[in-house]
């Protein structure tokens, strides 16, 4: 059975489930890095893509928002000339309550009772100007770091904008 859509898990509704050694078969993150480029590397332009809504963003979400900026910036930039960072990690266990379809359902399907769910993947919540990636590089590659964080802003649920957290008097 395919999963529900995203848009299901956007909202911040209820309690967050996160204590996983209480719950069986919870799947695991989807996020395979968290650091990207150069980690220790001497960047004076710190960008950052920050949310404007709280929202919960799904594994699968941050994991496609990092494959998109790291592609752009290990392409064109190289690995050796920036560091990018993921920083909210999928701590709250999402649950979904599997309905069975077609001809007849209605015989095993229980509805509503005992509808609990079952763990279907995980999400990361953020609050309103929260940091969700993080880009260090150098003053020749601070558009192209924009473009990066444009491109993961596009994977996310939210509406997103981009903060110059240090070097903007370099760039004038």
């Amino acid at each position: 059975m395919a999963r529900k859509p995203a848009v299901m898990y956007r909202q911040i509704k209820s309690q967050a489930f996160t204590r996983r050694k209480y719950m069986g078969g919870v799947p695991s993150s989807r996020i395979t890095q968290f650091d990207m480029g150069t980690a220790n590397g001497d960047f004076p332009i710190i960008l950052s893509l920050k949310v404007k809504e709280s929202k919960q963003i799904r594994h699968t979400a941050l994991e496609a928002a990092r494959i998109a900026a790291n592609r752009v910036m290990s392409k064109q930039a190289g690995t050796a000339n920036y560091h990018l960072k993921v920083r909210p990690y999928p701590h709250n266990v999402l649950r979904e309550n599997k309905l069975a379809t077609g001809a007849g359902a209605d015989r095993v399907s229980s509805g509503m009772r005992h509808s609990f769910g079952k763990n279907v993947g995980t999400a990361a919540r953020v609050k309103a100007d929260q940091k969700i990636i993080t880009v260090r590089t150098s003053k020749q590659f601070f558009d192209l770091a924009k473009e990066a964080l444009w491109r993961a802003s596009m994977k996310l649920p939210s509406p997103c904008y981009i903060d110059i957290d240090q070097g903007a008097e370099m760039l004038k």
